[in-house]
């Protein structure tokens, strides 16, 4: 739905920003200044379309309870990594050499490990996972309408080991 929101907004900059009474100096810059900006709105498209096709099979939204889910929730991934893995960097990274090679011994999420099993390794090409690492990073991440009061139920204390999210700052519900 937000990006949706945010191509309308992006659309109406475009159309709006073409003013036939500007200097070519202006029309020059406004013209490089929108080609960034479609490739990056192209770029993220890319990117939530391999996220959107290649995690969300097990890390579904649309469950209707904890009890159909078949590996945690990408909001609780994001959550866990960011805490472990503030910067952009570190985070991609961490998520990508997860997902390239996930194996007990790395797992950040015990829990989930415990309860979902090891992700199976999956035949995805680096520089996709790199793009899907990003975006997750980048962007609010859909959860199950029933996350938020799972989430605090279980973690009342915030996440697992080492305080997770903590009590002030509980997953909205």
């Amino acid at each position: 739905m937000k990006f949706k929101i945010l191509a309308i907004v992006f659309t109406g900059f475009l159309v709006g920003s073409c003013n036939n009474n500007s200097t070519k100096e202006k029309d020059s810059v406004v013209a490089n200044d929108n080609k960034e900006a479609v490739t990056t709105s192209k770029e993220q498209t890319e990117a939530y379309t391999l996220f959107k096709n290649n995690c969300y099979a097990c890390h579904s939204v649309i469950t209707k309870s904890h009890n159909e889910i078949i590996a945690p929730p990408m909001v609780a991934v994001k959550n866990r990594y960011q805490k472990s893995f503030p910067t952009k960097e570190a985070f991609v990274k961490a998520v990508t050499t997860w997902v390239l090679d996930p194996k007990e011994e790395n797992a950040l999420m015990l829990g989930a490990v415990s309860q979902f099993k090891v992700m199976p390794k999956q035949p995805f090409k680096e520089e996709d996972v790199v793009k899907i690492a990003e975006y997750i990073y980048d962007n609010e991440i859909e959860q199950p309408e029933w996350f938020a009061k799972h989430f605090n139920t279980m973690h009342p204390n915030g996440m697992g080991m080492g305080g997770g999210m903590g009590k002030n700052r509980k997953m909205n519900q």
